[in-house]
């Protein structure tokens, strides 16, 4: 199975110390290494949206000489990421996360946003979650406890072409995230692709997860064990 280690810049450490390795145990790939993984990814070419969390630290790690057009539901396309020094505090994402344009980046009202993630103009949306179904479920807009937070999440996962995680394998009291059928109201049925968690990256289907590829140090026992339903892995 492959590694990629050599292929994902590791991040420096977090002013939070261990709260950035996320909620596990076992290690794997931290918030800025999950964001860095999944922009290598990303074809040239894309318009991309990315949500609130984890998605929008993908910004800060696509290489500037790929084509690729970041688009924010307040009303950017052709956003970059977090500035390195000065900050416009009138020019944030969705997230009120401070960002950049790219020369030629545009800024319209929220409505013109919205129309084209409904118009279906949007290739990917990079979404965090808090559950994953084997089917490819999203849910990740509302759970117990939780003042309900809809936002464009709805509107993204059905007008996007296609939908990728980013998220912690497990949640803050240990249970799995990547489960057999979302118990939390869902976003979205059928929706998500790809998922990249701190312990690797997935592909659901079949009644499933197919591993495509582990975080360095990670074991196929910590995956097994750390995932609610069957798994299965690329190389076998």
């Amino acid at each position: 199975m492959s590694n990629a280690a050599a292929e994902v810049t590791a991040a420096p450490p977090s002013a939070n110390g261990s709260a950035d390795r996320l909620d596990t145990p076992d290690g794997g790939w931290r918030r800025e290494e999950i964001a860095a993984r999944a922009a290598k990814d990303i074809p040239d070419g894309s318009y991309v949206n990315l949500g609130m969390g984890i998605p929008q630290l993908v910004a800060d790690h696509l290489d500037p000489a790929r084509e690729i057009f970041l688009h924010s539901e307040n009303g950017i396309l052709g956003m970059g990421g977090a500035p390195e020094d000065e900050i416009d505090p009138d020019l944030t994402d969705a997230g009120k996360r401070p960002v950049t344009i790219v020369p030629g980046g545009s800024i319209f009202d929220s409505s013109d946003s919205f129309a084209m993630i409904r118009g279906g103009h949007l290739d990917l949306a990079v979404l965090g979650a808090m559950e994953v179904s084997a089917d490819g479920d999203i849910a990740n807009w509302t759970a117990p406890g939780r003042t309900p937070g809809v936002g464009g999440a709805m509107d993204l996962v059905l007008g996007a072409r296609s939908v990728w995680v980013l998220m912690a394998h497990c949640d803050r009291t240990g249970n799995p995230k990547l489960v057999p059928a979302c118990t939390l109201p869902l976003t979205g049925p059928r929706v998500v692709r790809r998922v990249v968690t701190n312990l690797g990256v997935f592909v659901p289907g079949e009644g499933g997860f197919t591993a495509l590829e582990l975080a360095p140090g990670i074991s196929r026992e910590t995956v097994i064990r750390n995932t609610g339903a069957p798994v299965r892995f690329a190389d076998d």
